[in-house]
């Protein structure tokens, strides 16, 4: 499987909330981060995934745009919904992965974090 067809199944997985696919797409050791943050597993990933989608029923990428590497891919796509609060979201997020084997080795995402603000908080415990 090509690196564009690894990034675009990957992300519709993770959009419709198939998690197992997901998780099979990633590589033993993957290491994914958001904006240089501390890295996190494939289940730690898939966890955070599953707490958006709790919380934002919604939950879709718009305006993919997916361009491969010589190792990998580089996506841009705006992650959308609607907060518990009724207020919507748009971020626009750019993410460099890194595929080895066929599966995604490492994920680095950077986004706004100003722009995330509603959705981080609606994702914190009460």
């Amino acid at each position: 499987m090509d690196n564009i067809k690894i990034a675009r199944l990957f992300f519709t997985s993770l959009e419709v909330a198939d998690l197992e696919t997901a998780r099979s797409l990633c590589a033993d050791g993957f290491r994914g981060t958001q904006n240089g943050g501390v890295p996190m597993d494939a289940d730690t990933l898939m966890g955070f995934t599953d707490r958006v989608h709790k919380v934002v029923p919604d939950f879709r990428y718009e305006n993919t745009v997916c361009q491969a590497t010589e190792n990998g891919f580089i996506e841009e796509h705006d992650v959308c919904g609607t907060l518990p609060d009724e207020s919507t979201f748009k971020l626009t997020l750019c993410v460099v992965g890194e595929v080895e084997d066929g599966k995604i080795a490492a994920l680095r995402e950077y986004v706004d974090t100003g722009a995330a603000a509603g959705l981080m908080k609606a994702l914190r415990p009460d």
